[in-house]
């Protein structure tokens, strides 16, 4: 079977078809370049749809005060002084240009009477400066870019699984891919490839990610083809997620509810964010509000199905299905709630991945040649905390930076690296994968979100995270004698297989990760290290040795520049930074 295989030649690949990958690919398109987009869903079915509140980008539309400068300073401060300052700059300075380009490619933003798109609060911003689509921003965001992208004619191929990165000496020169419905493998050749699949949260048992989604397959793609992983222990628990019915546990009610005046409440009817943040109240940043969220739980006032009460029936009908249509539609079909009428239950929810792959601030390159990576699948951007909204400007923003120098790099190319070493390999380890066992995928997936959410989820301490990593061992151990047999249904079972192996690293990656960081720090939260440590200024970052093992480093922070120094010195959240970096 080695040598069955089709090929196709591009320029730029992109492995991935949501927003940032489909981003990536227009602006490549655009420079002229032959691109090809990946997809493992349907390309009307990405993540990127349930993208909910808006996208950030600083107008001043509403609030005339509002500026790039003071965007800066909200998400570094508010990421804990983790972040690439080099990063949150391009983002701040570069969102409104994106954001004005997508609305006229027909994302169709709400508008003020001036025609000037409506900005909205979200969580933790000085100012109004979320844009949105009623609460599906993310889909009209994702189907202005596939209509564009149809419109250049780029290719998006749905139900292609990418088992290996194909790398000689540092160099990416493409990748396997085979289709999960028939099996059939591709090669695909390209000058430059484009990482965007996105993150790992669905690895929790409680997550706003879907099956099959955000498994970490981005992750351990980069790590096998000699990149490094950074800030894995960052992963944003989003406050507010469903709690029943057991199905739909953790899909994602979105902080729009809270942006459009939503109240939480406990038990005993007390608004308890007085408690937790009492000037910003429900719009603290996700991180105070999932800890306060939490430890209403926790400690006996929550509501009888296990979260806390969200409640926005106080704004009425009208409002409500104006602002946040799809939040409504959801409770009325999946628990006849009128959430007009009725609080809705709610808990924290695993939620966005703030760690990923290392890249260059600039370009986006992952350090291989010809391999760079945009979305969340990158880290840098977000620190120890995401502000909502940022994720859209972010895909959008460095998805275009991604496909621009991916091109550059086309087009400067003089000669072609191709192994047939290296694609043996990669047909091997599709080979080798598919074979008799008495384990099942399925089941494994089932036992290590369970492993995540007890030893590794919204708070943690050293005996959970060296339990959790003990179990993960034990899991990869039976991992190992998977039974994947594809049949008249397709590969899904392959799929299954190699997801399940992506997830594992993923996991443990994250795991060690916060297990060295000795310190609670935004999403990072430890009971046995309660506090800020200047000792954990650091990056923590993660490569795969030759043994398979993993490899962790510490980093100092990266410095801001004088100029960006000033910057925080003058914002109006400087007392909370100096405060949270004295603590």
């Amino acid at each position: 079977m080695k040598n069955i295989h089709n090929t196709q030649i591009s320029n730029v690949l992109v492995i991935g078809s949501g927003g940032a990958g489909l981003r990536a690919a227009i602006e490549a398109k655009m420079l002229g370049m032959e691109v090809t987009v990946l997809g493992k869903r349907q390309k009307t079915d990405v993540h990127t749809v349930l993208a909910a509140g808006g996208i950030n980008a600083a107008f001043g539309n509403v609030d005339e005060e509002d500026s790039w400068e003071q965007h800066f300073a909200d998400t570094y401060i508010e990421g804990y002084g983790l972040s690439e300052p080099e990063v949150v700059e391009i983002m701040a300075k570069e969102s409104p240009n994106r954001v004005t380009e997508i609305d006229e490619w027909g994302a169709n933003f709400a508008k003020l009477k001036n025609g000037k798109m409506d900005q909205r609060f979200f969580g933790a911003h000085t100012y109004r400066r979320t844009c949105y689509s009623g609460d599906y921003t993310g889909r009209s965001i994702l189907f202005a870019l596939i209509n564009k992208a149809k419109s250049l004619d780029i290719p998006i191929l749905d139900s292609q699984y990418v088992s290996d990165l194909l790398v000689e000496d540092n160099v990416c020169f493409g990748a396997m891919a085979f289709d999960i419905q028939s099996g059939e493998r591709t090669v695909f050749f390209a000058d430059s490839v484009i990482l965007a699949t996105g993150g790992h949260t669905r690895l929790w048992r409680k997550s706003s990610s879907r099956r099959n989604e955000n498994t970490g397959d981005g992750f351990y793609l980069g790590l096998k083809a000699g990149c490094k992983l950074t800030d894995m222990e960052m992963v944003q628990f989003h406050p507010t997620g469903m709690v029943i019915p057991e199905e739909m546990a953790g899909t994602l009610v979105t902080e729009a509810v809270r942006g459009e005046g939503g109240k939480l409440l406990n038990n005993q009817g007390i608004r308890f964010m007085e408690n937790y943040d009492s000037q910003r109240m429900e719009l603290s940043t996700r991180d105070r509000v999932a800890m306060a969220n939490y430890t209403e739980i926790v400690e006996g006032r929550g509501s009888p199905n296990g979260g806390v009460y969200l409640d926005i029936s106080h704004k009425g009908k009208d409002f409500i299905i104006e602002k946040i249509p799809r939040m409504y539609r959801q409770f009325l079909d999946t628990l006849m709630i009128d959430i007009s009428k009725t609080p809705m239950e709610v808990s924290p929810t695993a939620h966005y991945s703030m760690g990923g792959l290392l890249v260059n601030p600039q370009d986006h390159w992952t350090g291989v040649e010809g391999l760079f990576a945009a979305g969340e699948v990158t880290g840098g951007l977000h620190g120890a905390n995401r502000l909502g909204g940022n994720s859209l400007a972010e895909i959008l923003i460095f998805g275009k930076r991604a496909g621009e120098f991916a091109s550059k790099r086309s087009q400067d190319m003089t000669e072609h690296i191709r192994s047939k070493a290296v694609i043996n390999d990669a047909h091997d380890n599709i080979d080798s994968s598919i074979k008799n066992g008495s384990e099942v995928a399925r089941p494994l997936q089932r036992d290590l979100r369970n492993i995540m959410w007890e030893y590794g989820g919204v708070v943690k301490n050293e005996s959970k995270l060296q339990t959790g990593l003990s179990k993960i061992k034990d899991l990869k151990e039976s991992s190992k004698n998977l039974d994947v047999r594809p049949d008249s249904e397709g590969y899904q079972d392959l799929m299954l297989a190699f997801d399940l192996e992506a997830s594992i690293v993923s996991s443990e990656a994250t795991l060690l990760s916060a297990l060295s960081r000795k310190e609670s720090r935004g999403a990072h939260q430890r009971d046995d290290f309660k506090e800020i440590s200047e000792k954990e200024n650091v990056n923590i970052r993660i490569e795969l040795e030759k043994n398979n093992e993993l490899k962790l480093s510490k980093h100092k922070i990266p410095k801001l520049s004088k100029e960006l120094q000033n910057l925080i010195n003058e914002t109006k959240n400087i007392d909370d930074f100096e405060g949270m970096l004295l603590e």
